[in-house]
């Protein structure tokens, strides 16, 4: 059956749509959902740690946002504002832009006293853009980027984003958006989570294209999605390849990331490369059991993702729960634990 991609929309006051985290990060409200009984419970995140037994697995991406949004003139002093969306090869990045338009080949950027050429257009309407030779662009961008935040987020408190739009678990530089299930953890609950017998995992998956472009289709089954760089170490896979408990997937990067690389038989291959898995109703999970994850857009793959977990009807009713309960959506908004499988005993 063809699934449309307005079968996902929902109503959303936008004074609902969170500008700013919680004021301590384990302080965001948590829904939490059991698809077996569809039941749900009003928390607080720091109550999290009450639904996990001593043996279930954590998993977390451990993905480092970049400021990856530049500002710049051309030389008809026309402002120009690019976000870098990936690496090809060392100093050329594919990027979005604004205006695009008026962007072609040879187009020179002056940005910070730097020079920066666009060198192509591409299918999908970025372009990409070739920096100096021999310049360090990580280096480049943490003087003179800015953080990325979606457009839905009216906050530029530069030093409040490159602080609070970043995990506690955050190490590899690489990601143009925060896996944003993962920022309502502190040091302190994984500490809380580890003493009661849990054990923490840790991937990789760069947040790319796909988190900034919307489904232009009438049809999910016509929207493609863009590749994203995962890492999965050996040890990682080891460790959710040979846990005893349940599987808790931090986030739809995490989610994506297992299934992608696991088999018909549960089991994760340790690797890196390229995953464009488009998750949405039909799909059967392979190995993630209970998801936490925030409150996502409209007609968006990451609210299809988590309808295919836990049914389309049966998220757009949470959802307007949700909203009738005024909880916090999107990026810097509340979280979501939906439950699969419940606790074992030990």
């Amino acid at each position: 059956m063809t699934l449309k991609v307005s079968d996902f929309d929902f109503f959303l006051p936008p004074e609902l749509i969170a500008q700013k985290h919680a004021e301590k990060r384990e302080m965001s409200r948590l829904l939490i959902y059991h698809t077996q009984t569809q039941a749900s419970e009003d928390k607080i995140f720091n109550d999290i740690t009450d639904y996990f037994s001593s043996g279930d697995l954590l998993v977390i991406n451990d993905t480092r946002v970049i400021p990856a949004r530049l500002f710049g003139r051309k030389s008809s002093g026309a402002r120009v504002e690019f976000l870098l969306t990936g690496e090809r090869e060392p100093g050329l990045w594919e990027a979005m832009a604004r205006p695009v338009k008026r962007l072609r080949p040879g187009t020179r950027v002056d940005v910070d006293g730097f020079e920066l050429h666009v060198e192509e257009k591409l299918e999908w309407g970025g372009i990409t853009v070739r920096f100096p030779e021999n310049t360090d662009v990580h280096d480049f961008l943490q003087r003179h980027g800015h953080m990325p935040v979606p457009p839905y987020i009216h906050n530029d408190d530069e030093a409040y984003l490159r602080q609070r739009y970043q995990t506690v678990f955050a190490r590899k530089s690489g990601s143009v958006a925060a896996p944003t299930a993962g920022l309502h953890f502190t040091e302190e609950l994984l500490r809380d989570l580890r003493e009661k017998g849990v054990e923490v995992a840790t991937i990789t998956l760069h947040v790319g294209m796909g988190t900034f472009l919307p489904v232009k289709s009438d049809t999910v089954e016509g929207h493609r999605m863009h590749s994203e760089f995962y890492e999965i170490s050996r040890e990682a896979a080891e460790a959710i390849n040979n846990r005893r408990g349940r599987l808790f997937a931090c986030g739809t990067t995490v989610t994506r990331t297992l299934e992608h690389a696991s088999g018909r038989d549960g089991k994760v291959k340790p690797g890196r490369g390229w995953s464009d898995l488009f998750i949405y109703p039909g799909y059967s999970y392979k190995i993630v059991e209970n998801l936490i994850t925030n409150f996502h857009l409209p007609r968006s793959t990451l609210l299809m993702l988590v309808s295919a977990l836990a049914g389309k009807e049966e998220i757009l009713r949470l959802y307007q729960e949700a909203v009738e309960k005024r909880y916090r959506f999107f990026s810097f908004g509340d979280a979501m634990l939906i439950i699969t499988k419940e606790a074992h005993a030990v």
